[in-house]
């Protein structure tokens, strides 16, 4: 009877073993999450990159000297061949719809989008995270037919206006509209993109159209009037903003690749404000885009390009970007509300300000 309470006992120890050796193989420490996380980085082959493309020339162009300075030197290219990670930029003239389109698919990992878009995006729960600041101060121009006597939003009440609808344009009209107590419902609105646009004003089938630098164009071509801009106020209201957004699936993944452009964007944007190569800078974008440099250089008059291109996601800048949602909301171009503080995530660029030595060098705006 020993024997066999002996033997009893050492039969159930064996159970008991295993049962331990799967509880120790089921709840491990997760010490190789870290090497899965780099293992991941290392399987990178390609990041993807979008940005409108505002070109009017065969080549493509951002229209933004901050963008071009990277995508013609080739930055993140050198950047990413020391970690064998290729560069595919995407630039699309559909801009803002088609660009969340593929963020949503998982066809792209980062973007640079106007306000507006960016806005529709995350307001349709695409999991965007914004990175940094690329535009700030963007003025709009209303540009009207000569000799109607068109001085003020009352006198076109009814009238027929030009938005390219679903971009910053539409964002910037409305948000300049509603300081005068205006919605859209009180113009004819009509969509057209910027090159249509100005063909309609050319040929007097429409009364007004709300745009960037090309409006500059035809007023020297005397085929329109510019009686009123964002720039005519001290509120900024109506002025356009761009960023950088990036799928939060991503930057959780990859933290370091994700440092790493957000440094290559701060120096480029150090590069823009210099004093010194203000010149270069408006020449490089228009040559690109196929504009005029005179006409670009206009749109910048008495602007400071360290202030137009300050990459801070500051209080200024978020505020505005956040009222933005607020009249996106109000005109019925998004359905859900976006918070901007929780949408945003600045530690990318305060930690690059520090690794580039840009401590100081850019103030919050006003």
């Amino acid at each position: 009877m020993a024997t066999l309470s002996k033997r009893n006992r050492f039969i159930w120890i064996i159970p008991a073993l295993i049962f331990i050796a799967l509880l120790l193989f089921i709840f491990k420490p997760s010490s190789s999450a870290p090497s899965k996380t780099t293992n991941q980085t290392e399987n990178i082959v390609k990041i993807r990159i979008a940005v409108p493309d505002l070109s009017s020339s065969e080549r493509h162009s951002s229209g933004t000297p901050l963008v071009d300075y990277i995508y013609l030197n080739q930055l993140l290219e050198k950047e990413f061949a020391k970690k064998n990670i290729q560069v595919e930029w995407q630039f699309f003239k559909g801009a803002g719809p088609v660009i969340n389109e593929a963020l949503a698919n998982k066809q792209l990992d980062f973007a640079f989008l106007g306000d507006l878009a960016a806005i529709i995006g995350k307001s349709n729960q695409i999991d965007t995270t914004l990175l940094v600041a690329t535009g700030r101060h963007i003025d709009a121009y209303l540009g009207v037919l000569p000799n109607k006597g068109y001085t003020s939003l009352e006198q076109l009440r009814g009238k027929r206006i030009a938005i390219f609808q679903g971009t910053a344009m539409q964002l910037s009209f409305d948000q300049y509209i509603e300081r005068y107590g205006f919605t859209e419902k009180d113009f004819r609105i009509i969509n057209l993109d910027p090159a249509a646009a100005n063909a309609a004003l050319a040929a007097k089938q429409i009364d007004a159209s709300w745009g960037l630098m090309p409006i500059l164009a035809l007023k020297q071509q005397k085929i329109v009037e510019v009686p009123l801009n964002t720039g005519q106020r001290q509120d900024g209201a109506g002025t356009i903003q761009s960023g950088l957004v990036g799928r939060s699936e991503f930057i959780k993944q990859h933290p370091e690749i994700v440092q790493t452009l957000v440094n290559t964007v701060l120096q480029s944007a150090h590069w823009v404000s210099q004093p010194e190569n203000r010149d270069n800078a408006i020449q490089l974008v228009t040559k690109n885009a196929g504009l005029p440099a005179e006409l670009y250089a206009l749109s910048l008059q008495d602007k400071a390009l360290k202030t137009v291109f300050s990459p801070l996601l500051d209080e200024y800048y978020l505020g505005h970007l956040q009222e933005g949602v607020q009249t996106a909301l109000k005109a019925k171009l998004i359905k859900r509300d976006v918070d901007v503080k929780q949408w945003q995530n600045a530690e990318f660029v305060e930690r690059g300000i520090q690794q580039l030595n840009y401590v100081n060098y850019w103030n919050s705006s006003k």
